[in-house]
C-alpha cells in the first residue's frame, strides 16, 4: 500500500516557476512514477515520467520548461516548473506506474 500527497502548488504569474513535490509513505525506490495534470474540461495527461532508474519522459508541452526528479531516501518525487504559462493551469497528481495509486492532486494556477 502506498499513499501518495502532493504538495507545492499554487497561483504564480506567467514566466514564473513552481516546484511540486511527492511524498510517498511507502517506499518508491523501485517504482516508476508519474506526473500527470487535468485541466477544467480536459482528460488527464501525462506530464512528466520518471523509471526506477532515472530514465526521464516529458510532455512535448512541457519539454524544456520541467523537469522530474527523484530523492529515494525521502520517498519524494519533484516537478520543478519554470516558465510557466497559462495553459498550465490544472490540477497536478502524482501516480505510481502500473498502478492505482494516485494522490489527491495540487492546483496550479498560471494568471496572464
Amino acid at each position: 500500500q502506498v499513499q501518495l500527497v502532493e504538495s507545492g502548488g499554487g497561483l504564480v504569474q506567467a514566466g514564473g516557476s513552481l516546484r511540486l513535490s511527492c511524498a510517498a509513505s511507502g517506499t518508491i525506490f523501485r517504482l516508476g512514477m508519474g506526473w500527470y495534470r487535468q485541466a477544467p474540461g480536459k482528460q488527464r495527461e501525462l506530464v512528466a515520467a520518471i523509471s526506477s532508474g532515472g530514465t526521464t519522459n516529458y510532455a512535448d508541452s512541457v519539454k524544456g520548461r520541467f523537469t522530474i526528479a527523484r530523492d529515494g531516501a525521502k520517498n519524494t518525487v519533484y516537478l520543478q516548473m519554470n516558465s510557466l504559462k497559462p495553459e498550465d493551469t490544472a490540477v497536478y497528481y502524482c501516480h505510481v506506474d502500473r498502478s492505482d495509486y494516485w494522490g489527491k492532486g495540487t492546483l496550479v494556477t498560471v494568471s496572464s
